[in-house]
């Protein structure tokens, strides 16, 4: 599935606002999804988590700290489509 993220805005709160490459946007709570341990511990830190970037190479956000979050997780989140996985014997599985 993977769609790269051309555009990201953070919002009030830990919410993003994402764009991407196939133009579906929309808003994801971060807070959801991390537990603001580990690499994410920065995060907490409003100003850090303000600090977020698109790294068009991995077509994800990143932040400076090296933290960054599977494309394919934040689309669907955004457009509520289950993630699908390719199996290499040709079926789909999600």
């Amino acid at each position: 599935m993977l769609k790269d993220i051309v555009e990201v805005r953070p919002l009030a709160g830990y919410r993003l606002h994402l764009r991407f490459e196939d133009g579906v946007e929309g808003e994801v709570d971060i807070a959801r999804l991390i537990d603001f341990s580990g690499v994410f511990t920065p995060l907490k830190d409003r100003k850090e988590f303000a600090r977020v970037r698109v790294d068009p190479e991995l077509g994800t956000i990143v932040w400076p700290n090296g933290a960054d979050l599977d494309p394919d997780v934040l689309y669907a989140e955004v457009t509520g489509r289950p993630i699908v996985i390719d199996d290499p014997a040709g079926q789909e599985a999600s």
